[in-house]
């Protein structure tokens, strides 16, 4: 699997995508890693749009990250995606929240210049 790395908040964060035959799968985790939220990704050819949708496991608040990630991930690869979201610090604060936030789009940003260029 290739992958992007950053801290954020005092934890590292994964970001880590591979192929599955056509279509691609990519996690990004932090802290306790565990599954909070995945998003499926889907890509129209013929309007050259992608759209995602998003399950959460009850008590998880990854899923706006999730749902990004899958579709950025499947607009950057033109294809169907799966984004797996598991971020977890103890005692978390609202700054704290807002820079993993922050560092996730980042890194979600990051991917999909790197997938648009043929990774």
């Amino acid at each position: 699997m290739k992958e992007i790395r950053k801290i954020a908040a005092g934890i590292n964060l994964v970001l880590e995508w591979k192929n599955v035959g056509d279509d691609y799968v990519a996690s990004l985790t932090g802290g306790d890693e565990h599954v909070g939220a995945v998003g499926v990704g889907s890509y129209d050819q013929e309007s050259n749009r992608a759209s995602s949708s998003v399950i959460t496991t009850p008590g998880h608040r990854e899923t706006e990250i999730a749902l990004n990630g899958a579709k950025e991930f499947s607009k950057a690869c033109k294809a169907t995606s799966v984004f797996i979201v598991g971020i977890h610090l103890d005692n978390i604060t609202l700054d704290e929240i807002e820079e993993i936030v922050s560092a996730s789009q980042k890194m979600i940003s990051e991917l999909s210049v790197i997938i648009s260029e043929g990774f």
